[in-house]
């Protein structure tokens, strides 16, 4: 199979949603337009900046930076695809023995059907416990880098200033190890921490992490009674700024496969093309499917239900969102995206209401039949789409899932199967947690004030720790980084004159000052 050119899929749909006949209810499909009932905005310098001071733990860090790079590079250095189970396991025994190294009393290797997780416990007889989640795995690398070895791990030049070059840099075995590298500091000079730790990690988190459950499952009563979890990560971007996302949409990822068989279409393998004036196109009728589910433009989904059962913003969260817009570079954004506008011009508010509160259907790749060279005129057999929908708090996988059958049912393509491969809900934490309020105040203290979000438009399977730990969950940190999924991903690790993105040294003091000011976080 070779995938159809972008060209022929966007007739192909485009055809069949003017052609496809809607059965009146399906017709109107609105999606909401909630009201808000408050103007007033979030303000994160309503929040006073940390003042702790840990002196004798940041000199430490000064001293040993160059012993903390060398922990990173030789994280990047164990390969850990999970995609092609390369290194993972390797990975795995690599993080449960650094653990072990800093003195965490309880670490092991769980076992799940996939790759192993690492779980580890440092008991520090202290009031406070926090749930601290890595994934220890990395998508496969492409071609195009400007390194040789997208495993060396190497310290290169940037325009930002001196960067580690690495697969896996900033997403997310970087910060991870530097997490740690502020663990170890405050061990070496107090012997102890201010917190106790958890630390679970898992090998899937590239696959959408089908066994990240069978890694917490001997665990849950013991992380439940934890006061929060914290997934270290790169939030910056070079001029300091900082978004600030206190969860994630859900999603359902599956394909939609339609082939010959008693309906129509070729059954066992392509026929010729001249044969269309008597047979069935399981490629047409695919097309015709995904077209039944929005409206001609693709913007809205006409799935009965599926608008429904998403909640609309609370006060908190209407709060959240007129401190957004307050802020909003609509313009910056379509130039980083390389897009000349949004969706029917919207801006500001609308657009942040549209993109965290309204569930999409997106096609992510199409196949079918011949795409090389010249001609091979043929009817081909099966034709195959990739498809995520993301799902905002309120909507959850299985009842997407079911409208989802049974509105392709109704308009008579039970024929076309639905293969579900990925799919778990939303998470949220309120922005009155503890753990948040010690994050911001953290933030504001190195003047990276963050704006503040409900939620990522983007998933993560972070529905783990808000709804089956019942936890708090705050993901991000100071430093910069990017090409995550691509060719030269980096963390920045000395910045540039002019650059205002924390480098190591700060993004491990950062973390020092958040496992503090979560131990006092709530006292007086």
């Amino acid at each position: 199979m070779m995938r159809i050119r972008s060209t022929a899929l966007a007739l192909l749909l485009a055809l069949a949603a003017t052609t496809t006949a809607l059965p009146g209810a399906y017709a109107q499909a609105p999606r909401p337009d909630w009201k808000f009932s408050t103007d007033q905005a979030f303000d994160p310098a309503s929040i006073p900046a940390y003042q702790g001071r840990h002196d004798a733990v940041y000199a430490r860090i000064d001293a040993d930076l160059d012993a903390h790079l060398a922990h990173l590079q030789r994280w990047l250095r164990q390969r850990s695809v999970s995609a092609q189970d390369d290194g993972i396991r390797e990975m795995a025994e690599l993080v449960a023995g650094d653990l072990r190294d800093l003195g965490f009393q309880e670490v092991a290797l769980v076992e799940t059907p996939g790759h192993p997780g690492v779980f580890g416990h440092y008991d520090a007889g202290a009031e406070r416990t926090l749930v601290v989640y890595m994934m220890y795995d990395v998508q496969p690398v492409e071609e195009n880098w400007r390194i040789e070895d997208p495993f060396a791990g190497e310290l290169v030049e940037h325009e930002l200033g001196t960067v580690l070059m690495a697969r896996g840099a900033t997403n997310q075995k970087g910060p991870e190890r530097a997490f740690l590298n502020a663990v170890d500091a405050i061990i070496q000079e107090h012997g102890s921490l201010p917190v106790n730790l958890y630390v679970i990690a898992e090998g899937e988190e590239e696959l959408g992490s089908p066994n990240f459950g069978a890694v917490i499952e001997p665990y849950l009563d013991r992380l439940r009674a934890a006061d929060g979890a914290f997934f270290p990560m790169n939030l910056q971007r070079p001029d300091g700024d900082v978004s600030l996302n206190l969860g994630v949409k859900g999603i359902i990822y599956f394909e939609l496969e339609s082939k010959g068989g008693e309906w129509g279409g070729p059954a066992k393998a392509e026929v010729h093309g001249s044969l269309k004036a008597l047979v069935d196109s399981p490629p047409l009728r695919l097309v015709q499917a995904i077209a039944s589910m929005t409206t001609p433009d693709g913007n809205t989904i006409l799935v009965p239900g599926y608008y429904d059962a998403v909640r609309a913003p609370s006060e908190e969260e209407q709060r959240l969102i007129n401190g957004l817009a307050l802020h909003a570079d609509d313009a910056a954004m379509q130039e980083a995206f390389g897009v000349s506008q949004w969706i029917g011009g919207m801006h500001g508010r609308e657009a942040i209401i549209r993109n965290l509160f309204v569930p999409t259907l997106n096609i992510n790749g199409i196949w079918s039949g011949y795409t090389g060279e010249g001609m091979k005129t043929i009817l081909p057999h099966v034709a195959t789409a990739k498809i995520d929908s993301r799902l905002p708090p309120g909507l959850e996988p299985e009842a997407a899932h079911r409208m989802i059958r049974t509105h392709l049912d109704a308009q008579g393509f039970e024929d076309v199967q639905i293969r579900p491969m990925s799919g778990y809900p939303a998470a949220a934490t309120s922005v009155d947690a503890p753990l948040v309020q010690a994050a911001i105040g953290v933030f504001n203290k190195y003047g990276a004030m963050p704006r503040v979000s409900p939620w990522l438009a983007g998933s993560a399977p972070f529905y783990q720790f808000t709804r089956t730990l019942e936890l708090p969950f705050v993901f991000g940190g100071l430093g910069h980084g990017s090409g995550a999924h691509g060719p030269d991903e980096y963390m920045l690790i000395t910045p540039a004159s002019g650059v205002r993105a924390a480098g190591l040294a700060d993004i491990e003091k950062s973390y020092v000052d958040l496992l503090y000011a979560l131990s006092r976080s709530g006292s007086d």
